[in-house]
């Protein structure tokens, strides 16, 4: 009888007992290990910013604030347009927070801008809360736009029918 060939080299390794010292496993192509860290150059630690830069920075953010009204205004026009030019509750209150939004932001200038206003800022924020009021208004501008396409605004005669006054004729044609 032929003897049962022996077990792969993989089954004998796993049956084999944990030796306590592991294998010495090389670091891969790229990595800088722990031991490779410590001899690199430290960088210096960066000094911290000075006021200049703090305002810039600051006048940089509250751009990003003021021109954050113009970037919704893609988005509302695509509602408007998709909500129709029905009197519906839908339409209405998209059309209402387009007022709302929009009035609340302009009242809120200040305490919006408030975070970003120094000694140093101040005289810059200007522009920036102008084009802040700009774009609101922009966005009401839509609103105003929606209010006419629904037919709300009074801007044919008929509208102003109830005003209207009836003409006198300054001559009559009479047949005798």
């Amino acid at each position: 009888m032929a003897a049962a060939p022996p077990p792969p080299t993989w089954v004998l390794a796993l049956n084999a007992p944990v030796s306590s010292k592991p294998k010495a496993l090389t670091d891969p192509p790229g990595f800088v290990g722990t031991r490779d860290r410590k001899s690199l150059t430290k960088t210096p630690p960066r000094p911290p910013p000075t006021t200049a830069e703090t305002d810039t920075l600051k006048v940089k953010k509250a751009w990003e604030l003021a021109l954050a009204p113009a970037k919704q205004l893609p988005m509302n026009a695509i509602g408007m347009y998709m909500s129709g030019s029905s009197l519906q509750v839908f339409s209405i209150m998209m059309v209402f927070m387009l007022f709302k939004t929009p009035i609340a932001a302009i009242f809120g200038v200040q305490g919006a801008f408030a975070r970003y206003e120094t000694p140093g800022t101040s005289a810059r924020l200007l522009p920036v809360k102008a084009v802040y009021v700009l774009m609101n208004l922009l966005a009401m501008g839509l609103g105003v736009w929606k209010i006419n396409q629904m037919g709300l605004l009074p801007t044919t005669r008929s509208d102003w029918l109830a005003w209207e006054v009836a003409r006198e004729p300054l001559e009559r044609a009479m047949m005798a």
